[in-house]
């Protein structure tokens, strides 16, 4: 789990970059989609993880 929140904190500070340079907009883009896409990663873990268990 630990991992999954340093990748959502490292796509958001690449966002976050991305949109601070004009010409880095690109680089938000994917920084957003790849923060989407760990944060849903993640939930479906804990939820996978969760049904297992009862």
């Amino acid at each position: 789990m630990t991992v999954i929140i340093l990748l959502a904190v490292i796509w958001a500070i690449v966002a976050i970059v991305g949109f601070a340079f004009k010409g880095l907009l690109w680089l938000a883009i994917v920084g957003i989609v790849l923060f989407i896409g760990t944060v849903a990663i993640g939930i479906t873990r804990r939820v996978i993880n969760r049904s297992q268990r009862r």
